[in-house]
């Protein structure tokens, strides 16, 4: 894009970023915000909590600053600042849910990081920049290398320096990095998972424009049924194919794989036991960076299937109007037809185009295929006391991954957790198929583990009211 004046007067006047930053009140709005949801990583605050959160703030500025400073109440700063004049929140209703929330949007998001990286900072790091830029650009230029030869050569030049560097530290010749190294690469690594973060809602917001331009295509189709559909799938089809789906889903299988987890944490405490690291008093949630990011993935796939669901049921919503419609033409011609019934119309009113000879090919014909006697029993049927309705309703789904999330939030805090604590916590809600679900993630997780020399006791109530009680060994999932 180029920063032309004209695209830049257009910036101005419409980025909610720039609004944010030429607002009266930007050191307000940018300081709230980043202490409500930036810092802590929080995505979607209900209005009662965030205006007690905004109130908060208003009466220690009002106690410094004076009462005539800001001197409207708390609701109306957050109504105004998720108007489409601003653009600095999302008010939205969750699912299932009468009360409205809140999200920060990706602009301003932007426009707080660039505030943040206007402070000094005690060290600024050039060299793992640097060998970031290089690294990605050797892999560049080896990834796409066609000639097998070349990239041969290239790997046997690696494997010759990781040789000498084996060779090396055998003899004694350890080379480790100093301090002034080791600051760099922690600054560029803690700035790297900061922006990660960011770009989680960037990436939820280009979802909610797709659904948002899906459903006005929708509205105003004129074609046919099928068209439409094809138009809206093959776009569906073309945004999990996109660069950006690509890379996200990558991101997604990488983070997801429970051995890169448990690499992650111990190369995060690692680093955090690193004393060059200490003395520049890291953020300590960067430890905890990588359960941020799956709960951030998480709440973006969970908003994936959402917007799929509403898209399905809008979809449902315009095939019923479309049936309507149908009806009251054919009530309309009913109505037509009995008016003239009393005088039919003289002559011919309605023509079709000739017979077509049909013709039948001695080839074409299909041969004579026996047809299959059936087996009847004399066996009779006794009634039941329900019907294959009752039966199909009457099952219980349990969302799994529901589960696993809160096994994993429970083990943000602690490096193990038993099922019963986690139960006492979270009680069953959905009797015994949930506790099977429950069981089933334990069988599937490497890192739980199962002690038959102890049993716990879980107990839930029925659709009587009855108190259902399951002894089994004690189940512990690790992190």
């Amino acid at each position: 894009m180029a920063l032309d004046y004209g695209t830049l007067e257009a910036l101005r006047r419409n980025h909610p970023a720039w609004r944010l930053l030429l607002a009266d009140h930007a050191p307000l709005v940018a300081g709230f915000l980043h202490r409500v949801f930036v810092g802590p990583n929080v995505r979607g605050i209900s209005r009662s909590e965030l205006v007690s959160k905004l109130e908060d703030g208003l009466f220690q500025l009002r106690e410094s600053q004076g009462e005539a400073a800001f001197p409207r109440p708390a609701s109306e700063y957050l109504d105004d600042w998720a108007g489409d004049a601003r653009g600095w929140l999302r008010k939205f209703y969750p699912q299932g849910s009468d009360e409205p929330h809140f999200d920060l949007t990706p602009a301003a998001e932007k426009a707080i990081g660039w505030l943040e990286g206007l402070t000094q900072r005690a060290f600024v790091g050039t060299e793992s920049r640097l060998l970031t830029v290089f690294n990605l650009l050797r892999q560049l230029v080896e990834g796409s290398e066609m000639d097998p030869e070349a990239r041969v050569r290239e790997l046997e030049k690696h494997k010759a320096e990781i040789d000498s560097e084996i060779a090396r530290i055998r003899n004694g010749e350890l080379s480790v990095l100093d301090d002034t190294a080791v600051k760099d690469r922690f600054q560029q690594a803690a700035a790297m998972a900061r922006e990660l973060l960011a770009d989680f809602r960037e990436v939820e917001q280009n979802f909610r424009a797709l659904d948002r331009t899906t459903r006005e295509r929708i509205a105003l189709w004129d074609g046919t049924k099928g068209e439409l559909l094809e138009s809206v799938f093959g776009e569906r089809d073309a945004i999990a194919d996109s660069d950006q789906g690509k890379s996200f889903q990558a991101f997604w299988a990488f983070l997801m794989s429970p051995d890169r987890q448990e690499e992650l944490s111990a190369l995060l405490d690692k680093v955090f036991g690193l004393e060059p690291v200490r003395t520049l008093a890291p953020d300590p949630r960067l430890r905890r960076v990588h359960y941020d990011w799956l709960e951030a993935g998480e709440h973006t796939q969970r908003t994936v299937a959402l917007l799929s669901r509403e898209l399905r049921r809008f979809l449902d919503d315009q095939v019923r109007l479309e049936n309507r419609r149908i009806m009251q033409l054919l009530h309309h011609i009913e109505g037509k037809a009995l008016e003239i019934r009393a005088s039919l119309p003289r002559g011919p009113f309605m023509e079709i185009d000739d017979m077509a000879l049909g013709l039948s090919l001695p080839m074409e014909r299909l041969l004579f295929s026996p047809p299959l006697s059936p087996v009847i029993t004399d066996q009779s049927l006794s009634e039941g006391e329900g019907t294959m309705a009752d039966a199909l309703f009457d099952k219980v789904m349990v969302d799994r991954e529901i589960l696993a999330a809160r096994i994993r939030r429970a083990l943000q805090g602690a490096e193990q957790i038993t099922l019963a604590d986690l139960l006492s916590e979270h009680p069953l809600e959905q009797g015994l198929a949930e506790l099977l679900a429950y069981l089933t993630l334990a069988c599937d997780d490497r890192n739980a583990m199962f002690d038959e020399t102890h049993e716990d006791m879980v107990s839930w109530p029925d659709a009587d009211g009855a108190v259902r009680t399951a002894r089994l060994p004690r189940i512990i999932f690790n992190r």
